[in-house]
């Protein structure tokens, strides 16, 4: 009895939790398709919103944010997704006391909270003598997001047979042929897995971008919302472009799990075929 109590507590738990962090996202969708300008005031169904972002007709600054979120973080993911994986490599060869070492200092950024993160960044620009603008917010993302990227890749160099690259070289593959051709083959599900990792920490990004974009005008989309709020109410785009989001990074977990699971399947198969001949 006590066993079954546990299991329906459990449960209702888990439905309360996803209910109250769903429930805003489901409200916003719904009033995604009414262009009222209050929440909570439906005025009939409209597509007006998404065709508003798509045509160029909604706020400039707002399409302007947008763009610069987007630019911000496809520089940012492509250069820390190189950084990462390369160091990746470099920490897997280190030995066993140094990488624990270099992986609990990597950790480090990833526990540390968005605001110490910002104003650390923001003192060492100001320190540097770099101005605040689009440098300083790409640098500050690269930063952030190159260690969600090394977390992603290790496990893929950890699970990989540790003698293919010697193999590689023994059969007459140079250093770079072997790295190009046997290694990074092997990790790309976890490049790929941190790359979209990066994309979406830097679209998500709001208190390290806050404090290093400077007063040059520069706005990412976390900031504009955070503007807009504060002047009193959010523009109606918003709600669209908040599901367009959603909808898009769903997609992503989506596609990173499919081919997660894909890949495990592939790894069991391989593994029964070999226990097989053996």
């Amino acid at each position: 009895m006590k066993v079954k109590f546990d299991k329906v507590f459990a449960k209702g738990y888990l439905w309360l939790l996803l209910l109250v962090l769903y429930t805003p996202i489901v409200i916003i969708a719904i009033f995604s398709f009414t262009e009222t300008k209050v929440l909570g005031n439906w005025t009939g169904f409209s597509l007006n919103l998404y065709k508003n972002i798509f045509a160029g007709d909604a706020s400039g600054s707002m399409l302007s944010a947008i763009k610069n979120t987007l630019i911000i973080a496809i520089i940012a993911a492509t250069i820390s997704t190189l950084l990462g994986s390369f160091s990746a490599i470099g920490i897997y060869n280190l030995k066993n006391r140094r990488r624990k070492a270099i992986t609990f200092l990597n950790s480090i950024p990833m526990i540390n909270p968005d605001i110490i993160t910002g104003i650390s960044l923001f003192l060492l620009f100001v320190w540097l003598g770099i101005s605040q603008g689009y440098t300083t917010v790409i640098l500050a993302h690269i930063s952030f997001c190159t260690p969600y990227v090394v977390l992603s890749v290790m496990p893929r160099l950890t699970g990989m047979n540790p003698n293919i690259y010697e193999a590689a070289l023994d059969l007459g593959a140079t250093p770079f042929q072997a790295l190009t051709k046997v290694i990074i083959p092997e990790i790309k599900p976890g490049i790929v897995s941190g790359f979209i990792l990066s994309f979406t920490l830097s679209i998500d990004d709001f208190a390290v971008s806050l404090f290093t974009k400077g007063n040059i005008g520069l706005e990412t989309l976390s900031t504009y919302i955070y503007s807009d709020a504060r002047k009193g109410g959010l523009t109606p785009e918003l709600r669209a472009l908040s599901t367009l989001v959603f909808v898009i990074v769903l997609a992503l977990l989506l596609v990173i799990n499919l081919r997660a699971e894909r890949m495990a399947k592939k790894e069991r198969e391989r593994a029964a075929v070999l226990k097989i001949k053996k």
